[in-house]
């Protein structure tokens, strides 16, 4: 083993022990919740790994799901009233592979009751602070942006106001096939090619608010320009993505019209519609408490405190090795 991959090793460990003294620090709750599930995501983004059961029936659904997230869980343990809780494990993705993506990943997700989005920024800001200081590495200022602001700072572009028209011409100034893109997709490609490489290569960057198009799980509510906007952030360390939190929605009506929604945008792309967590939406019926959650990639950590691209160099078996 070369010393790089050694000491990347020993470091994690040290990490996890880091991360759970984080949170017992401040009574939140470990738990461990099922890898494999009867519901899937019906994220566009998203694909999961599916497999087979082949015991009794009673047993239950055959086909089953590797978990995206193990998000569903938790919130039907705080539907429950489990309190405040976080769970380090695998998630798992197909078709993710690359320099910052392994199909397999180690995920840190945690919740908080009665919190919104703008506090939860707060724990999440304090908690990698103190792992880079613990790695060796010091970070740069922290700032936090709206979505909106954000573009009109990088682009000069106000994603709200900005026409369908003049997102494409945009888009089509690098990127092949733009006008078969949706409004949000040319979002998230200028947002990834455009923005995130000139972001400050050592600080943190909350971006928050974001278009009630891209809301996922989160509340909407309108901001101070009349615009309708999910309560979510993401954290950038430097220029690459490190965590994605919510003020988490708690309408069971709500969650189930954007589950088909999902569907219904799966199958325009041709992609399968994926079986709805009905255990979940059952969990928002009996009552989930106001809370904001957070899913922080341990593996993307452990890169930025180390200072390395290739996620290879954290892993102690990448994919193609596994």
């Amino acid at each position: 083993m070369d010393d790089t991959r050694d000491h990347a090793l020993r470091l994690r460990a040290r990490l996890y022990a880091l991360i759970r003294a984080f949170f017992a620090e401040r009574a939140v709750l470990e738990v461990d919740t099922p890898i494999l599930g009867q519901g899937a995501s019906t994220d566009v983004n998203l694909e999961s790994f599916d497999t087979g059961f082949t015991g009794p029936a009673s047993g239950g659904a055959r086909q089953r799901f590797l978990r995206t997230s193990p998000e569903f869980w938790h919130k039907r343990l705080l539907a429950e009233g489990i309190g405040d809780c976080y769970e380090l494990g695998k998630v798992f993705r197909n078709g993710e592979f690359g320099r910052r993506h392994n199909p397999e990943f180690t995920l840190l997700e945690w919740y908080r009751v009665g919190w919104d989005h703008h506090r939860l920024m707060d724990e999440v800001e304090a908690l990698v602070r103190t792992c880079f200081a613990f790695g060796g590495r010091a970070l740069g200022a922290s700032e936090r942006l709206s979505y909106r602001d954000l573009f009109r700072r990088y682009l000069d572009l106000d994603p709200m106001r900005a026409s369908d028209d003049e997102l494409h011409q945009l888009t089509a100034s690098f990127w092949v096939d733009a006008n078969r893109l949706d409004r949000d997709a040319c979002l998230d490609v200028l947002l990834t090619h455009r923005i995130e490489p000139n972001l400050p290569e050592n600080g943190l960057t909350f971006v928050y608010d974001y278009p009630a198009s891209m809301a996922v799980l989160s509340r909407i509510r309108k901001d101070e320009h009349g615009f309708r906007v999910g309560e979510r952030f993401e954290l950038y360390v430097g220029t690459v993505e490190l965590a994605n939190g919510f003020h988490e929605l708690t309408d069971p009506g709500e969650q189930l019209a954007r589950f088909e929604q999902d569907n219904r945008m799966r199958a325009a792309r041709g992609l399968p519609a994926m079986p709805i967590d009905t255990r979940f939406l059952q969990a928002l019926e009996d009552g989930l408490p106001e809370c904001a959650g957070v899913a922080l990639g341990v593996d993307r950590l452990l890169m930025a405190i180390l200072g390395t691209d290739d996620i290879r160099d954290v892993l102690a078996f990448p994919f193609p090795e596994a």
